[in-house]
């Protein structure tokens, strides 16, 4: 077990689902109340990583972060250092990567929230933001726990963007699931197979949870 590359993964999923997770929340949100031209346009873009190659959206963050392009030589020019073959470089493409995670269970679950309950609670003389916290956020928290797990847990088992923007630096970006690949290279099966077991385990206990948390929305919503 190369518990080196595990704890990586884990912070990696951390800071992912610490940046991802507000974000998520106001986007969410937006969408599902709000109908504008190019929604549809808006709601692709977000959707995008989930059918789009790891390894086409790598390839593209590598470009960008390169520092001979803005978005590389802006990061080099305030920190001293390049995004690519770093941890901050896989941090953010974790975060693209991962963004339809994020947004939409959050906005699914906004979704599901009578406008009636929202114009009860502004004619009581609650603020739109009293409103968010006392009667949206409660209906709304299995969407938000379901995006929390989600991010998590996928940015744990994260192999292509990673690895095309990051490398396999040993304690810089060789995440778990690079550590894998390596000891499938290597003929190393025990080694593998143990690492393979626990995301296999931690990945179950995962959607497991996201779908109790889907039955308990639906059940409150027929009640």
């Amino acid at each position: 077990m190369d518990w080196t590359a595990f704890w990586l993964s884990l912070e990696l999923a951390a800071w992912t689902t610490a940046i991802l997770l507000p974000i998520g929340i106001v986007v969410g949100r937006w969408l599902a109340y709000h109908r504008f031209r190019g929604r549809g346009f808006v709601e692709a873009l977000v959707a995008l990583p989930l059918v789009l190659p790891p390894t086409v959206l790598g390839y593209y963050l590598l470009v960008t972060f390169s520092t001979d392009q803005p978005v590389g030589a802006f990061w080099q020019s305030l920190t001293g250092s390049g995004l690519n073959f770093s941890f901050p470089g896989i941090v953010i493409a974790s975060v693209i990567f991962n963004i339809p995670f994020a947004i939409q269970p959050v906005q699914r679950a906004f979704e599901t929230v009578p406008m009636h309950l929202r114009e009860a609670a502004w004619c009581s003389g609650l603020s739109p933001w009293r409103t968010f916290r006392r009667v949206e956020l409660p209906l709304v928290w299995p969407g938000v726990v379901s995006a929390f797990v989600l991010t998590f847990v996928h940015t744990i088992g994260e192999f292509g963007v990673v690895l095309m923007v990051g490398g396999a630096i040993d304690g810089e970006t060789r995440t778990v699931a690079i550590a894998i690949y390596d000891r499938v290279q290597a003929f190393d099966e025990e080694a593998a197979g143990a690492m393979s077991l626990l995301l296999l385990v931690t990945s179950f206990v995962a959607i497991a949870l996201v779908y109790a948390l889907a039955g308990k929305r639906r059940s409150i919503g027929v009640r």
